[in-house]
């Protein structure tokens, strides 16, 4: 099913997985690369076959970050008139369950991107870093924004002033990562997970993500009407008549998305 020059993307039941397809260049990220991911991601979206999306890369890294060669000549005009990062934005709009399975060098825009992800699978031996400002210039799609966020103020501001590597252990610590597996085992144990929240009702999903994403821009009175409202909104749907009387029929529910 692939039709795109940069990544690869396939279906194995209700999980999509979309692979950066630059090993040679350890996946690094330029703005068709980037153009090509966030339609696959919207599209998949958009497919009532698709419960979760599964990104990763191909060969030994995530993805070492952004194409310098790609941006040296470019100017603050150039820039502003090209809206690079609108891209970008556009990820944060994606419903759906997002899982990233990283291994290797997640630097960069790489780790901008792994932050995008709702759920990151790690590989045993992978490294995380914003190097940005060794070349003069600071992250630009979202890295400060969201590192903080998980991290903390201090933490986040120690990594983005040194852009010293961050092993797997201590992204763990931090709360930047789910889980560490052995490399072998990645794309299994990813699978794995997205394949149990696959079974989940979908618009269930949804809605969670969506209040969680608001829990983190919000007070907590603000984020539990916003809650509330999602709660409700689900008492809409057949999923939650076809959950809860599977719950008093002792068997297992069979959910459509509706």
């Amino acid at each position: 099913m692939n039709a795109y020059e940069l990544i690869e993307t396939s279906l194995e039941g209700s999980v999509a997985l979309i692979e950066l397809n630059r090993p040679r260049q350890l996946n690094s990220l330029n703005r068709k690369m980037v153009r090509e991911l966030v339609e696959a991601m919207e599209g998949f979206d958009r497919d009532d076959q698709v419960r979760v999306i599964v990104l990763t890369g191909k060969g030994r890294a995530f993805s070492a970050g952004a194409d310098i060669d790609e941006m040296t000549n470019d100017d603050s005009i150039s820039l502003e008139l090209l809206n690079q990062f609108a891209d970008w934005d556009r990820l944060a709009l994606i419903k759906k369950p997002i899982i990233g399975a990283v291994k290797g060098f997640v630097f960069g825009g790489g780790f901008e991107l792994a932050l995008c992800c709702d759920i990151l699978i790690t590989a045993s031996g992978t490294e995380f870093s914003f190097p940005e400002v060794g070349l003069g210039v600071m992250p630009g799609a979202g890295g400060t924004q969201r590192l903080t966020k998980l991290a903390g103020r201090t933490k986040a501001l120690e990594w983005l002033w040194t852009g010293e590597r961050i092993s797997a252990e201590a992204a763990l610590k931090y709360g930047v990562i789910n889980k560490i597996v052995a490399p072998e085992l990645l794309m299994e144990e990813c699978m794995k997970f997205a394949n149990r929240l696959a079974k989940q009702p979908p618009l269930s999903l949804r809605l969670i993500k969506d209040s969680v994403n608001k829990a983190v821009d919000t007070s907590l009175l603000e984020g539990m009407q916003y809650e509330r409202k999602n709660f409700y909104l689900l008492f809409s749907t057949q999923d939650q008549k076809e959950g809860m009387n599977a719950f008093i029929e002792k068997r297992k529910p069979d959910y459509k998305g509706k």
